[in-house]
């Protein structure tokens, strides 16, 4: 007889999705009670069409536009004086999962008096802050990959150390997410490809941690099922809207299942990040296959799942890896973490980083430096033996 088990489940917040819906981003600031937002995003999108519509449909709102492709502490600094000194009740965080994550962490220093490291996720850190000086978010992302629309925490690079930091709190989730499809079409393929891919580590990660948590498990098993079917058309044809639907919908679905845990992918890419500036998502998609192998005894049986669930004409582990080394052949993805700027300069740095990265602890086979550097050497030079 099966054991019933317990588990601590939670869904994400409220999403308004479909082509067109940015139209209703005055609302949305207003049922969260915000008169004088302030617009957060990227450098790449600070003077685009779209932030210029969102700022006319809030009357010449101010925009923050120096978030970096990896955010900094400096940028959440820089963009939290331009909150303070205009008086702003909230944050409108618009673009990709680098802009959401540091609209939401400006929104939850607003009325914090302690430093932004003093809320890293560790243990019960986010009880030292203040719920009431949270400022409310509207998410609107514009990138389908990192989810980070449905998500409590924000990835912030502490230069000083060379660390990627989660800042954690549950009360940083945004209050309205609007998906707007119409957003994401202007995206080149090649980031298309990337982002697509993170969302489907995401999914497949979460699935393959250990723990009861049937509800991220059936989140991403779907999730799965829509990046296999849907990226292919979106990275094919950046103006099919279907496509770049069922695209945000996996993006999003794969950051809620992921609070089941991560793994050895995310906590590679975190410090390859930091040291070479790569693209996250790029990054998770390229390490993918190498994680994989080293965690086949543990998520062989997994895999079974996965293969019917993707309607692979191989089953088992052996299918799906195939079908992953495939798939990212088909869109555009290096084999090798070289073929991105990366290289072997410090590979005992990138161990020691990636073993304590929280995502480590996800890993379905417990992982430690050692192991984590030897994983990244392979994903280096494209071995896919694992040999050290």
């Amino acid at each position: 007889m099966t054991p019933i088990l317990k588990g601590n489940w939670n869904y994400p917040t409220k999403i308004w999705a479909g082509p067109g819906r940015i139209v209703e981003l005055p609302t949305a600031c207003a049922e969260l009670g915000m008169h004088r937002p302030l617009i957060v995003t990227d450098a790449g999108l600070r003077d685009s069409t779209m932030i210029g519509q969102a700022r006319q449909l809030l009357h010449g709102a101010p925009v923050f536009g120096d978030v970096k492709g990896n955010p900094v502490a400096a940028n959440v600094e820089a963009g939290l004086a331009a909150y303070r000194t205009g008086r702003h009740d909230g944050v409108v965080a618009f673009g990709g999962g680098s802009a959401l994550d540091a609209g939401k962490v400006i929104a939850f220093m607003a009325g914090q008096k302690r430093p932004m490291w003093d809320f890293e996720d560790i243990g019960d850190w986010w009880t030292r802050a203040d719920p009431s000086g949270i400022a409310p978010v509207v998410a609107i992302p514009t990138t389908a990959g990192t989810g980070s629309e449905v998500g409590r925490a924000g990835v912030i690079l502490n230069e000083q150390t060379h660390q990627k930091k989660i800042i954690f709190h549950p009360k940083m989730m945004p209050g309205i997410v609007i998906s707007d499809p119409e957003l994401t079409v202007g995206l080149p393929p090649k980031v298309t490809a990337a982002t697509g891919l993170d969302a489907f580590v995401h999914c497949l990660e979460a699935y393959c941690a250990p723990g009861f948590h049937p509800l991220a498990d059936g989140l991403a098993l779907e999730g799965m099922r829509l990046v296999k079917d849907y990226l292919p058309r979106a990275y094919d044809d950046g103006k099919d809207l279907e496509a770049r639907s069922r695209m945000l919908a996996a993006a999003s679905m794969g950051a809620a299942a992921f609070q089941k845990g991560l793994g050895g992918v995310h906590a590679i890419a975190h410090p390859v990040g930091s040291f070479f500036d790569t693209h996250h998502g790029l990054t998770n998609a390229v390490i993918l296959p190498y994680v994989m192998v080293h965690n086949r005894a543990a998520i062989s049986d997994r895999m079974k799942t996965v293969a019917r669930m993707l309607d692979l004409p191989q089953a088992g582990f052996d299918g799906v890896l195939e079908w992953v080394l495939q798939f990212r052949e088909r869109l555009g993805i290096p084999h090798t973490l070289a073929d991105i700027g990366v290289t072997l300069a410090n590979p005992e740095e990138i161990g020691r980083e990636a073993a304590a990265d929280p995502s480590a602890s996800g890993n379905p086979i417990p992982v430690d430096a050692a192991t984590l550097e030897r994983i990244f050497r392979s994903a280096v030079r494209g071995d896919l033996q694992l040999r050290g």
